[in-house]
C-alpha cells in the first residue's frame, strides 16, 4: 500500500515510516524543510513538501493514497486551543479526500485525561465537552467520518513515548532538574504515567492501518502506570541531586507549564488493544529505558 504520514519526521512518527517500509509498504511522508525531505530520502520514503496549515496539500496527500496515519500536532503549550483547532482541521481534510472510498485513516489522540485516577481502558470516552483535553473533538470527528466511508481508527500513547531521541516530557524534567539542582515529584508521587516504547507504537499504527475496523480505538500502553515519583528518583539519581517533594500549591512555580501533566494521575491499559490486534509490546519500559542512560548525556529540551 501507498501511505500518506503526516509528522514523518518526528519522533513517533519517523519510527512508523520505518516501521512501514520495512513491512514492505511505499512511503510518502509530508515535511516541511529540504532538511525533512533528506532524512525522508534516507530511509527510502518520499517527500510531500507542506505543514498542517495547508489543507489543499493534505487533500493532495491523501487523494494520492491508499491509507493515512496522523501523527503531526503542534506541541506548542502555550497556544493549545490553536493546536487542537489546526489537529482538527486536517483532520476534517484527510478525511474527506478519503469519504466513501474505504480507505484507512489512523489518527493520533492520547490517554492521559480520559479517566483520571482510574485505569482507562480503549471503551472509554474523550468527553467533547472536557475543554482541558487538546485533542477531545478529535475522536468524535474520526468516528463520524468511520460512518462516512472511512476506515477511521484512533491510537492513544500514554503520556511518555519513550526512546533515544526522545524531546518530550521526560528530557524537559531532566533538564528542568538540571537547572534547578533537585529532581521534584508533586506532593507524594504516587500519582501514575503510562508509556509505551516508541517502536512499540510505531507497530501498532501498521497494525491499526492494516486490519482495523472502522470507529476502532486502540491503547498504544506498555507501562499501565510508572509512579511519578519513581521517574524523580532515577532522573536525581543519575544527575547526583537530591529528590524532593513539591507541594501541589508551589508545583506551578516549580515547574511551570509541566505541573498540570506531572500532577496527572492517568494509568491505562492496553488489554483490549492486545486482544483485538494481536499488538503486544516486546520493547524495554520506561523504567529500563531511564536507566540505560541516554536521557542524561545530552540537553534535548530547553527549558523557559
Amino acid at each position: 500500500m501507498r501511505i500518506f504520514v503526516t509528522g514523518a519526521t518526528g519522533f513517533i512518527g519517523s519510527a512508523v515510516v520505518t516501521e512501514l517500509i520495512e513491512a514492505g509498504h511505499e512511503v510518502v511522508g509530508l515535511t516541511r524543510s529540504d532538511h525533512g525531505a533528506d532524512r525522508l530520502a534516507s530511509v527510502g520514503a518520499e517527500a510531500h513538501r507542506g505543514d498542517l496549515d495547508d489543507l489543499d496539500g493534505l487533500r493532495r496527500g491523501a487523494a494520492g493514497a491508499d491509507g493515512v496515519i496522523h501523527t503531526a500536532y503542534i506541541h506548542d503549550f502555550s497556544q493549545m486551543p490553536l493546536a487542537a483547532q489546526t489537529d482538527r482541521r486536517a483532520i476534517e481534510a484527510l478525511g474527506g479526500e478519503l469519504e466513501g472510498s474505504g480507505r484507512p485513516l489512523v489518527i493520533t489522540t492520547g490517554t492521559a485525561l480520559i479517566n483520571p485516577g482510574s485505569i482507562a481502558t480503549e471503551d472509554d470516552a474523550v468527553d467533547p465537552a472536557t475543554a482541558a483535553h487538546p485533542r477531545a473533538q478529535a475522536e468524535p470527528l474520526a468516528i463520524a467520518l468511520s460512518q462516512r466511508g472511512v476506515r477511521s481508527a484512533i491510537v492513544r500513547p500514554g503520556a511518555s513515548v519513550h526512546g533515544e531521541g526522545d524531546h518530550g516530557f521526560v528530557p524537559f524534567l531532566i533538564e528542568l532538574a538540571r537547572t534547578k539542582g533537585v529532581s521534584g515529584y508533586i506532593a507524594d508521587g504516587a500519582n501514575r504515567w503510562p508509556a509505551v516504547h516508541r517502536l512499540d507504537a510505531a507497530r501498532l499504527y501498521r497494525l491499526a492501518l492494516e486490519q482495523a475496523p472502522a470507529g476502532s480505538v486502540f491503547h498504544a500502553i506498555g507501562d499501565e502506570g510508572v509512579a511519578t515519583r519513581e521517574i524523580a528518583e532515577i532522573i536525581g539519581r543519575h544527575l547526583d541531586i537530591p529528590v524532593v517533594s513539591i507541594s501541589p500549591e508551589d508545583a506551578p512555580e516549580h515547574f511551570g507549564w509541566m505541573s498540570a501533566f506531572w500532577a496527572l494521575d492517568a494509568p491505562a491499559s492496553s488489554a483490549l488493544t492486545q486482544a483485538r490486534l494481536g499488538w503486544k509490546p516486546t520493547h524495554i519500559g520506561l523504567v529500563e529505558d531511564l536507566e540505560q542512560g541516554h536521557y542524561f548525556q545530552s540537553t534535548a529540551v530547553a527549558v523557559k
